[in-house]
């Protein structure tokens, strides 16, 4: 429609402002009017903001409408990864949450997929993007809320509250949004720079996405079997070797088990970090980790498509993958760090 780039971007940026706004009082709104409810309404609201795109076909309007699907979306994303990580039983809870990390993923890929089929014309795409979410929406019709809150003394929340219970956690999350941000938007035009076509630079992120989809359930598995604190640390220090090794093997068919493997483990520090939640928190500390969560993912989204870029300008061949891998490397020495300084319990970050 002829909109410059800065303005699409500038117009991206508010669904994660929605989110970094909403999250920190998701607990309240949950506590107050129940989870079940909050999360059906949030569900509601997002079908609705889909259909008002097309109602409202101006940019102006786009903007309040991005951020507020972008405080509807983080709603529901805070509440069903408490809903989760907190249903599933210690036994199991490393497979459940890689299932469900890697059904996110498969239906990240699945909407554009849809588009190139079904088209942007008309009103079919709006209308189907809200059917799926109402559809979905039907799932927490059946969800115990008795059974998720149990009556707790009232105590101070918020993100940096929960900061000081568990500082690794929210660090690996922000290691991941940043990591995910920037391979997102930057790693297509990192493989164009260094001699790729464009099919071939778009593919990176198949890749990426590969790893990610097909292959969390393993670390889930680890999961259930080792300490969290290992297996986040193990993710780290893979994707960091994976990062560094990706500008010697870029253009060579080393480089699609390469990245195969870091969307592995680099998305797989996300699952990790889910998986500790609901190991150390219930209840109303649950909720209050999700939507901390999404405040760091938030910051560290827009931190990462903000630095990758710079990262890129400094170094124009290789300065992306070593920025991400700088970021990863910080982790897995945190996650060192926090073990040998602070003791905690056998399985926790």
């Amino acid at each position: 429609r002829g909109v410059g780039t800065d303005m699409i971007g500038i117009n991206s940026a508010m669904l994660p402002i929605g989110i970094l706004l909403i999250a920190p009082v998701i607990p309240a709104l949950a506590s107050r009017f129940g989870a079940r409810k909050v999360a059906i309404v949030a569900a509601l609201a997002t079908a609705l903001a889909i259909l008002s795109y097309k109602v409202f076909d101006v940019l102006s309007a786009w903007f309040l409408i991005r951020l507020l699907q972008g405080m509807t979306i983080a709603t529901l994303f805070v509440l069903s990864e408490a809903w989760i990580v907190g249903s599933a039983g210690d036994r199991n809870r490393g497979k459940i949450v890689a299932i469900y990390s890697s059904v996110l993923s498969a239906s990240f890929g699945a909407g554009p997929l849809l588009i190139s089929i079904i088209g942007i014309e008309g009103w079919t795409p709006f209308l189907l993007g809200a059917a799926v979410v109402t559809l979905g929406a039907t799932a927490f019709l059946f969800i115990r809320e008795d059974a998720q809150h149990e009556p707790e003394e009232t105590r101070p929340s918020g993100t940096l509250n929960f900061a000081r219970k568990a500082p690794m956690l929210l660090a690996a999350v922000g290691a991941f949004a940043v990591f995910d941000a920037a391979s997102l938007s930057l790693f297509p035009v990192y493989g164009r720079q260094n001699g790729l076509d464009l099919a071939t630079s778009a593919n990176i992120l198949t890749a990426l996405i590969l790893g990610n989809v097909l292959l969390q359930f393993p670390i889930g598995w680890l999961c259930d079997r080792f300490p969290s604190r290992y297996i986040m640390a193990t993710c780290a220090l893979v994707t960091t070797c994976m990062l560094l090794l990706l500008p010697l093997v870029i253009g060579t068919t080393v480089q699609w088990p390469v990245l195969v493997l870091m969307g592995t483990t680099g998305y797989g520090v996300y699952t990790v970090s889910l998986v500790a939640l609901g190991e150390r928190f219930r209840g109303s500390e649950l909720i209050e980790g999700s939507a901390s969560f999404a405040v760091v993912w938030g910051f560290g989204a827009l931190l990462g498509s903000v630095s990758g870029g710079l990262s890129m300008l400094a170094s124009a061949s290789h300065g992306l993958p070593f920025s991400l891998a700088l970021v990863y490397l910080l982790l897995a020495a945190g996650v060192a760090w926090r073990q040998f300084t602070h003791r905690t319990g056998a399985r926790s970050v």
